[in-house]
């Protein structure tokens, strides 16, 4: 017998090809349960490279333990053709990231802060963030996108993060767009 095609998207890292999210969420709860007492951070971004033929997109998630490690995925999304409009290419990184974000269910959400939350008097934190690949500098193209794509992030209740604090998106995603 065959093993069934996984329905929604599927994730890679170093280690392991072909997860699903459920893997994924898996792996996240196997890593805060090593320290429940760390200082979480779960961050998603989405970063794009345009290449001859097509358009790559690579959306990263990435739960670090502040000071003390990070477990991280990446999934990749090919759009088969070149998107030239800067507007239109952030929007749908936004996109690719709201859609992993909603993954994350108040339930699933939930089960992260369970972890932590015994040890929260002892300093244990956790936060969910949103990395958007732009940045408000005067000479920044993107500039103009800032508050259009921040306030979406707020609106699913995730902390957006622009550069250059969304490393995720900005650094880790764009590694593997190329």
């Amino acid at each position: 017998m065959t093993n069934p095609r996984p329905s929604g998207p599927l994730f890679k890292n170093l280690l392991e090809k072909r997860m699903t999210f459920e893997q994924v969420f898996e792996r996240i709860v196997e890593f805060m349960g090593s320290d429940p007492c760390g200082h979480y951070r779960l961050m998603v971004g989405t970063d794009s490279q345009v290449h001859r033929s097509h358009t790559t997109f690579i959306t990263g998630i990435v739960i670090q333990n502040m000071g003390k490690g990070v477990w991280a995925c990446i999934r990749r999304v090919i759009v088969p053709r070149k998107m030239t409009q800067l507007h239109e290419r952030i929007s749908l990184e936004l996109s690719l990231t709201e859609e992993i974000v909603t993954l994350f269910t108040e339930e699933r959400k939930n089960a992260l802060i369970n972890i932590v939350l015994p040890n929260v008097y002892a300093g244990a934190t956790f936060t969910m963030e949103g990395h958007i690949d732009i940045g408000e500098g005067k000479r920044n193209k993107t500039s103009e996108f800032v508050a259009e794509m921040v306030t979406r992030m707020e609106s699913m209740g995730v902390e957006p993060k622009i550069k250059p604090d969304a490393f995720v998106a900005s650094s880790y995603a764009n590694r593997y767009t190329k």
